[in-house]
């Protein structure tokens, strides 16, 4: 169709498509104009839009907050919508259109349908108390949905790895003394130039990073500043900075120079975590400058031997890298919880089942009124009762249009 303006004037030759609700994808009546890219186009369109009654133009994420309030979507579809827009790698991008398929968001359902049904043989019970054999009849197949139920749902949660982590990624750290060659590596691993490289001391004051994909998985690399004593207060703060992020990453490559000795005190500085002491696994020691003497390669204490300059053994370096994360990441094909919000309701579900069967024989009236509180957790997964307080912080994220 052409389009015009209200003065009747041309704006562009488009292709004008009509949903009618409720089977659009919002729910409601849904026009959509594809218009030619250009943005004397765009402007002279939406300027015409804009004269018209009542309209304006949408917040971030109103569409698919529309959608999630007209029963299109569920809260764990929008959050894997919310997830697939933002993500930057392969195995990021399967795990939110896993979600945004349903994969959560179909079990609670089931779970929370199979809830209610012990629910409601339960409290038939209750009704039925005068009736002498019947509330036995009814509590014995209660007690055992309520089983299958609670071991199910543990069994998602007892599920090993870092699925809610690959939202985020790995993060691995560059640390130790000034002028190993830190940001050389930083620069080969990124393979561009993101920090700078000087041959004195001290170049990098503050915390770089860098995102990388590494086989699919996202990684964050950060480039510290040197871990040394000194008087300078800049250099004190970026050494300061170093610290706290070598101690938060994932893994830290501790850069030492080919044959240099490796100070045992300054390593142990950063096995602290909010667990405890991080694995040995987690640090590892990487011997740079094999050109200028001392061996290359993957050497058999683990140490790894490169050259950050000439990029010797880096490939190596680069495979261990994608196998560490392959480890760290290790259940997220299979991950049915992506976000700390989904698990910690999953949890209070889990726990109001288990409370109920142990509160069966004691009276039936405190059992139902756990496995009312089960439903009510799963519901607030789904974004079925009482979500305003998380909806804000969701479609927030999301951006103009979607």
């Amino acid at each position: 169709r052409l389009l015009r303006d209200e003065a009747g004037r041309p704006i562009d030759d488009a292709v004008v498509l009509w949903f009618p609700g409720p089977a659009s994808a919002t729910g409601e009546d849904v026009a959509e104009f594809h218009v030619h890219g250009g943005r004397a186009v765009l402007a002279a369109l939406l300027a015409s839009i804009s004269v018209i009654q009542h309209t304006r133009a949408a917040e971030p994420g109103e569409f698919t907050r529309r959608a999630f309030e007209n029963g299109k979507l569920d809260l764990t579809e929008a959050e894997g919508l919310d997830d697939l827009i933002h993500a930057d790698t392969d195995r990021q991008r399967r795990q939110a259109l896993r979600q945004l398929q349903g994969l959560l968001g179909d079990r609670a359902r089931d779970w929370r349908e199979r809830i209610i049904e012990a629910s409601a043989l339960i409290e038939a019970g209750i009704d039925f108390s005068d009736e002498g054999d019947v509330p036995a009849e009814l509590m014995a197949p209660a007690k055992k949905a309520i089983k299958a139920l609670h071991d199910e749902i543990a069994e998602v949660l007892a599920a090993q790895g870092h699925s809610e982590r690959l939202r985020d990624g790995l993060v691995v750290a560059i640390a130790g003394e000034p002028n190993v060659g830190k940001s050389t590596l930083m620069n080969q691993l990124a393979r561009r130039e993101v920090a700078i490289v000087s041959p004195h001391a001290g170049t990098t004051r503050d915390v770089i990073e860098v995102q990388l994909d590494l086989d699919g998985y996202p990684v964050t690399v950060i480039d510290t500043a040197g871990i040394r004593e000194t008087d300078d207060p800049v250099e004190q703060e970026g050494v300061r900075r170093a610290r706290a992020r070598a101690e938060d990453a994932d893994l830290v490559l501790w850069l030492v120079e080919a044959e240099q000795a490796v100070d045992p005190d300054a390593v142990r500085s950063l096995r602290k975590s909010e667990d405890g002491d991080r694995s040995e696994g987690s640090i590892w020691i990487v011997r740079n400058k094999i050109d200028l003497g001392g061996g290359g390669g993957v050497r058999p204490s683990g140490e790894f031997g490169i050259s950050a300059s000439r990029g010797d053994g880096i490939p190596e370096l680069v495979d261990a890298l994608v196998k560490f994360a392959s480890e760290f990441f290790k259940t997220t094909e299979g991950a049915v919880v992506t976000r700390a919000r989904q698990r910690d309701l999953l949890n209070r579900a889990s726990d109001s089942l288990r409370r109920s069967l142990g509160l069966v024989e004691e009276g039936e009236e405190l059992a139902a009124e756990e496995l009312r509180a089960a439903a009510y957790a799963l519901g607030r997964l789904l974004g079925r009762v009482d979500v305003e307080d998380v909806l804000g912080t969701i479609f927030q994220k999301f951006c103009i249009g979607k």
